[in-house]
């Protein structure tokens, strides 16, 4: 059996968004239980050179709906970066999840082959064949900003693990 563009990004992406949204839920219960502003973590940053978690929230959602939608050959929407509350990353989240299930995953297929162009910083662009794009650009981007979102999350002592991170894994059965 080969492996699809579409199973080795879609799936893989709403796993991870959605495991992150029930980490922001035990976010908000964990400022709840020490009784401090939960727009508190809105500040953090693992070091001062660093994006701080909304940033990094949004860039890695960013690169699921925009990876995916750029080997599906489709223009993903753009999402304004003002998220100010869990809430509202929360919804951010969801968001991208949303656009995620929109995408076709026979078009997303026929883009492993397809030279895709990006944004690469001020004024520049990048380019990269599609399958080569989603392995070594788009899924190590989205994994590197997931993690920090997450060890910002669990530096401020938010009780997650990484059953959290690793969410509802398909196929996983403990015996």
């Amino acid at each position: 059996m080969s492996l699809s563009l579409y199973q080795s990004s879609v799936p893989v992406f709403e796993r991870s968004l959605n495991a992150f949204s029930a980490i922001l839920d035990k976010a908000a219960a964990h400022a709840s239980a020490c009784k401090f502003d939960p727009a508190i973590y809105l500040t953090m940053r693992l070091r001062p050179d660093m994006f701080a978690f909304p940033r990094q929230v949004q860039i890695f959602c960013d690169h699921a709906k925009n990876g995916a939608a750029r080997l599906a050959g489709a223009e993903a929407p753009r999402f304004e970066d003002n998220e100010a509350s869990l809430d509202e990353l929360k919804a951010r989240v969801k968001k991208t999840l949303d656009v995620l299930a929109g995408l076709d995953a026979k078009a997303i297929d026929a883009g492993a082959e397809r030279e895709i162009v990006f944004p690469a910083g001020s004024n520049k662009k990048a380019k990269m064949i599609g399958a080569t794009y989603l392995l070594h650009y788009a899924l190590p981007n989205f994994y590197f900003h997931l993690t920090t979102a997450y060890d910002i999350l669990r530096y401020a002592g938010v009780a997650i693990g990484k059953r959290d991170f690793m969410g509802a894994v398909p196929g996983f059965t403990l015996f």
